[in-house]
């Protein structure tokens, strides 16, 4: 058999294993279960239950802001107040029903298949974040946590970005040396303390880094405590400047 009618015959048979898996699990919303027409799609409910982050919203963490102001450019009282360590941020959605029942199904329930979609959300979100940088990297869970979870969650997020943009992943360049305690419930300053010293690029993984503008990816930002430590240690590792991609942003929309 020649390499074209190999190439067919292969084409030929995953799209008839396609449908044959269509007909055994129909396609259904990513969100909610209801049918679809689409694989990883959302149902017309789910879809309209999203809020989607758009302009305008300021310029270093990615907030939206209520009223369109029409000047341009904005940056919000909160980043003049407590400038970030990373560069900008930016967030597909805000993180409220529908956005935290994804969340909430990809780290807990093991949907898996939930990252490519939420991935593409990420990268319209960010695109122009993933064009001006040079590597991508996952915000990493401690290895007990990983254990017990067997997946981080970012990481299935950043592979996607990466490989559509044709940029390198990097998911060991940063490494969480110290197992902190739950986030959930804790103040902006106790959830700082609880992330003080919790990241570090492992030497063997400078070179990966060092000069590079990262692109660092997590589900959520809440406070932006996760996302200023992880940003930090990168650019102590040689890191040139960060940027930070997440799927949702906890918070309403300013003013």
């Amino acid at each position: 058999m020649s390499r074209r009618a190999a190439r067919l015959a292969a084409g030929a048979l995953s799209t008839a294993l396609t449908r044959t898996l269509a007909l055994i699990y129909p396609p259904s919303c990513a969100a909610c279960g209801t049918a679809t027409a689409d694989p990883g799609a959302f149902c017309p409910s789910c879809w309209s239950g999203l809020r989607l982050i758009e302009e305008p919203r300021c310029d270093r963490l990615g907030i939206p802001f209520a009223v369109d102001l029409g000047i341009g450019q904005l940056v919000s009282p909160l980043a003049f107040a407590a400038p970030p360590v990373f560069a900008r941020a930016r967030a597909a959605v805000l993180y409220d029903d529908v956005a935290r029942r994804l969340v909430h199904r990809l780290k807990y329930e093991d949907r898996l298949d939930l990252a490519k979609p939420m991935a593409r959300m990420m990268a319209g979100a960010g695109g122009a974040l993933i064009a001006e940088s040079d590597c991508v990297v996952p915000v990493p869970l401690h290895r007990w946590r990983l254990w017990r979870r067997r997946f981080n969650q970012a990481a299935l997020l950043a592979r996607p970005i990466a490989e559509g943009a044709g940029l390198p992943l990097a998911p060991t360049a940063l490494a969480r040396v110290r197992a902190t305690r739950t986030q959930v419930g804790l103040s902006r300053a106790a959830r700082a303390e609880n992330l003080a010293g919790a990241f570090r690029v492992p030497p063997s993984a400078r070179h990966l880094i060092a000069g590079r503008r990262i692109l660092l990816i997590d589900d959520v930002m809440t406070t932006r405590s996760t996302a200023n430590a992880a940003s930090r240690a990168l650019i102590r590792g040689g890191a040139a400047s960060v940027n930070v991609l997440t799927f949702a942003l906890v918070g309403d929309p300013i003013g």
